[in-house]
């Protein structure tokens, strides 16, 4: 007896089972892509979620920022009118309003003297329109041409 126990015709049926196998295997129907329609019908749906609740959500968000604008406005108001009211109470002070009246209109007590310092040296300069103002409008129509005329020329027109 040889070694090898099987026969040629054995062996032969054996590789061709395995043979038979494999292009079972390989006829077999290929391996389905993940995403069924089950996951497809679910991705449609989550996206349209995300479509519909998008513009909501962004106007709730913009109406949220605007109340807490309006607040700080209140808030900011409501200090204002604290201020005011402060201020008002000090108007209704008499010595309040003597003491405004001295600083800013320069009032004077009777029996005071008032003086005003301006810059202590005593030399007044005339506004820049006093000349002009002393001149009939014909004068200052017939300089305001010669002075174009004199830009004019300095230009090289």
């Amino acid at each position: 007896m040889p070694a090898d126990r099987f026969s040629t015709a054995t062996r032969l049926k054996a590789l061709g089972e395995q043979a038979a196998a494999r292009v079972y295997r390989a006829k077999r129907r290929p391996r389905r892509n993940r995403l069924t329609g089950r996951a497809a019908l679910l991705a449609l749906v989550m996206c349209s979620l995300v479509v519909a609740l998008a513009y909501p959500m962004r106007q709730y968000i913009s109406q949220r920022s605007d109340i807490a604008d309006q607040r700080r406005k209140a808030q900011n108001a409501a200090t204002a009118l604290n201020r005011l009211r402060d201020e008002r109470s000090r108007w209704q002070d008499p010595a309040y309003v003597r003491q405004q009246a001295r600083r800013h209109l320069h009032f004077v007590m009777p029996d005071e003297t008032g003086y005003i310092v301006q810059d202590g040296s005593g030399v007044r300069a005339a506004p820049k329109g006093a000349e002009a103002a002393d001149r009939p409008w014909y004068d200052k129509l017939w300089n305001a041409v010669d002075d174009a005329d004199a830009t004019d020329v300095a230009a090289g027109r």
